[in-house]
């Protein structure tokens, strides 16, 4: 079993105290940043924020955050050994805590 680096940022939305934790998560071949993170949350930090939504393999966007400074799907990326992988909420969007931005229209947005 190999094992893959990620740097988190956490923090809430308007936090001073916004920053990174490093986490060394165990992996197979063919895991995905999303397991990597559901993995964190449930063996090391249950309060790390996340968003996902997987149901029979489609692609329903929820899991999009910057991966290495790249907008990617959590669930599509696969985890690596090679070096840390850097996890940002998505860019240019409201961000709400750790990994989760506001995604959806404001006209959708409730009072």
């Amino acid at each position: 079993m190999r094992t893959a680096r990620l740097r988190v940022r956490r923090g809430s939305a308007g936090d001073p105290a916004v920053h990174y934790d490093e986490f060394a998560v165990p992996f197979d071949d063919g895991a995905t940043v999303l397991d990597g993170l559901i993995w964190l949350r449930t063996h090391r930090d249950p309060s790390l924020t996340i968003r996902y939504s997987c149901i029979n393999a489609n692609v329903c966007k929820e899991c999009t955050i910057a991966i290495d400074g790249s907008v990617a799907y959590a669930c599509m990326t696969p985890l690596s050994a090679e070096r840390v992988m850097t996890l940002d909420p998505l860019p240019g969007k409201p961000h709400l805590r750790d990994l989760v931005s506001e995604t959806r229209p404001p006209r959708e947005k409730l009072e």
